[in-house]
């Protein structure tokens, strides 16, 4: 899943979100801390693709957006809202396709504004970005890429998206579209948050560097933000927002070290990566400190932890690894359970073991014994 998929629902109980062959899953609570109840899938018998996505509004509801094949070599997006943990999640609606019609053109991300609006970020055939909000009265806007930085939309014409889209397009052609600088060659899965102002920003691996788009109103299309000229390995970007102006992208370069970067600023060595794909990263206050607690399955095996004060990079971080040895395939989750406090998860997709632990109610980042649910 591309995001974080170890979520809190505006009820307490936490959920996790897995894929499974060709479906999306979501296991939940029963009660807030308590038993988990089985997986089930998402949306029906609707087939999907591999790579799908999740992102959490304000508001607690999860959105999820995945491809499903609508012929033959071709795919649409969809995309589901799972409101409480206990309730099923809609059905999966369509979304479209960025370039009205095509094969899958790469890993999605969603992320939530401050008004409950998912927006759909795309990786276009031809390299780019393709943006599509949600209405707040239902349907979505029309797919736009990234404007140019003068405001002039590279040329494109909105055309009409519909109410409700479909897999057969909105009458725009996001996907032939550049940005400011031509098709930037996004590599591997861009990454969207919502910052702390409720508008989405994207980061996405590009060649020599990471780029950054933002928008300049609510809803509105994204503009480019920004890059930093940096030896990043593609698919470990995790973006979260560290204050109420800024976010943070972190990521791999291909020194295997971790990093960290916002803009305006030149990125930050962190220390060396733990493991291969990207960290997690959640916010939590330590002793009354608002710090930033950083998680990734180590070269080892086992999931490695650091910790350090929100936007402070200079005061360093070091791993402390916990728990068992994990298959090569497992990824981590972190969140904040009910009463704020850290909570962590494991899942394997080969194994399809869910572990999770939590903050002991003591000093420091002890962690309580990983139990299998």
């Amino acid at each position: 899943m591309n995001g974080d998929w170890l979520l809190r629902g505006r009820d307490g109980r936490l959920t996790v979100y897995l894929p499974s062959d060709d479906a999306v899953l979501c296991r939940a609570e029963l009660a807030p801390g308590g038993p988990w109840e089985p997986p089930r899938r998402i949306g029906g018998d609707q087939r999907l693709l591999p790579g799908a996505a999740v992102g959490r509004g304000a508001d607690g509801y999860a959105h999820l957006v995945a491809w499903r094949p609508t012929g033959n070599g071709q795919a649409g997006l969809v995309h589901s809202t799972h409101f409480r943990p206990r309730l099923a999640p809609l059905d999966w609606q369509p979304v479209g396709h960025p370039a009205t019609k095509g094969d899958r053109t790469g890993t999605p991300a969603v992320a939530v504004d401050a008004r409950g609006r998912a927006h759909v970020v795309a990786p276009t055939a031809s390299g780019g970005l393709a943006l599509r909000v949600q209405k707040e009265k239902g349907g979505w806007e029309p797919w736009r890429p990234p404007r140019r930085a003068d405001g002039d939309a590279n040329g494109a014409h909105d055309g009409n998206a519909g109410d409700g889209g479909n897999d057969t397009g909105d009458g725009h052609n996001a996907g032939d579209d550049a940005d400011a600088e031509g098709a930037p060659g996004v590599r591997g899965a861009p990454v969207a948050v919502t910052a702390g102002s409720g508008r989405v920003e994207v980061y996405a691996a590009v060649p020599g560097g990471i780029r950054r788009w933002t928008q300049d109103e609510p809803a509105g299309p994204l503009v480019p933000a920004g890059r930093v000229d940096v030896p990043v390995r593609p698919d470990t970007l995790r973006a979260l927002a560290t204050s109420a102006e800024h976010t943070t992208c972190y990521f791999t370069d291909e020194h295997g070290e971790l990093c960290a970067w916002r803009a305006g600023t030149e990125p930050v060595p962190l220390l060396a990566a733990a493991g291969p794909g990207p960290v997690s990263a959640v916010r939590c206050t330590i002793e009354g400190h608002d710090c930033t607690v950083l998680a990734q399955r180590s070269a080892s095996g086992r999931v490695a932890f650091a910790a350090y004060p929100t936007e402070q990079e200079p005061a360093g971080a070091w791993w402390t690894e916990s728990g068992p040895a994990l298959p090569a395939d497992a990824r981590v989750a972190l969140a904040l359970d009910e009463h704020e406090e850290l909570v962590a998860a494991t899942l394997s997709p080969s194994a399809g073991t869910l572990r999770l632990t939590r903050r002991k109610d003591e000093p420091g980042l002890a962690l309580r014994a990983w139990q299998e649910v």
